[in-house]
């Protein structure tokens, strides 16, 4: 079935991806084939407002998406916050997607847990959910702190299945655990970039040449 005969589904897989890694790409690919997902916009963050300022250009970010993305069916380099001004927030984000794919299309923000931890300090919070489901990936911490005001905000949104998120547009949050668990990092492939050390298997050899060639990640601060 193509995506016009039925409500489109698309998901919104938003990072600084300084740099994008294969725990990225492999999570972006089963997430796909398990929610039979049309699309995944993977959407580089121009100027992340909840963290510092990559060292690494937003448009090297881009490029070395695009390199990762070249040969992967339904995952798809999005540049529109970095053409957009001001901060990167999701919220306008997610309301230009829900824009692009139509109010009945089901549209999903994918969120690592430490991201989603602390969901309530974003901007805008609960407007988020007028536009897009939250979908959670990666396991519960035994040790996970539970917030109050974090569960205020989802607690009466929670579901229990891929099915029922996908019942109606948006406004929903699911916990997903079932992505491959990858201890890959984008701090330790900096590290090991300005220390001399191998990054090979941790990233596609594309993008592992590209920064090769443009000189990325040899400044220990980045």
């Amino acid at each position: 079935m193509v995506m016009s005969e039925r409500n489109a589904r698309v998901a919104m897989f938003g990072g600084t991806f300084n740099p994008i890694h294969m725990a990225h790409l492999r999570a972006a690919v089963e997430l796909r084939e398990a929610l039979s997902l049309d699309v995944i916009h993977m959407v580089p963050a121009h100027l992340p407002p909840h963290r510092s300022a990559p060292g690494v250009s937003s448009e090297d970010r881009l490029s070395m998406l695009k390199l990762a993305l070249s040969d992967t069916p339904g995952l798809v380099a999005d540049n529109r916050e970095i053409h957009r001004d001001g901060p990167s927030w999701s919220l306008d984000t997610l309301r230009s997607l829900r824009e692009q794919y139509g109010q009945q299309a089901r549209l999903l923000m994918v969120l690592g847990r430490d991201a989603f931890l602390k969901l309530h300090e974003w901007h805008e919070p609960e407007a988020l959910f007028d536009y897009a489901h939250i979908l959670v990936i990666g396991r519960p911490e035994s040790d996970e702190v539970q917030c109050q005001a974090l569960e205020a905000l989802v607690e009466a949104r929670r579901v229990d299945s891929i099915d029922a998120l996908m019942a109606t547009p948006c406004g929903g949050v699911l916990d997903y655990d079932q992505t491959t668990g990858m201890a890959i990092s984008a701090t330790a492939i900096r590290r090991a970039l300005a220390s001399g050390r191998s990054v090979r298997y941790l990233m596609p050899s594309a993008v592992e040449a590209f920064i090769e060639q443009h000189g990325l990640y040899l400044d220990t601060s980045e």
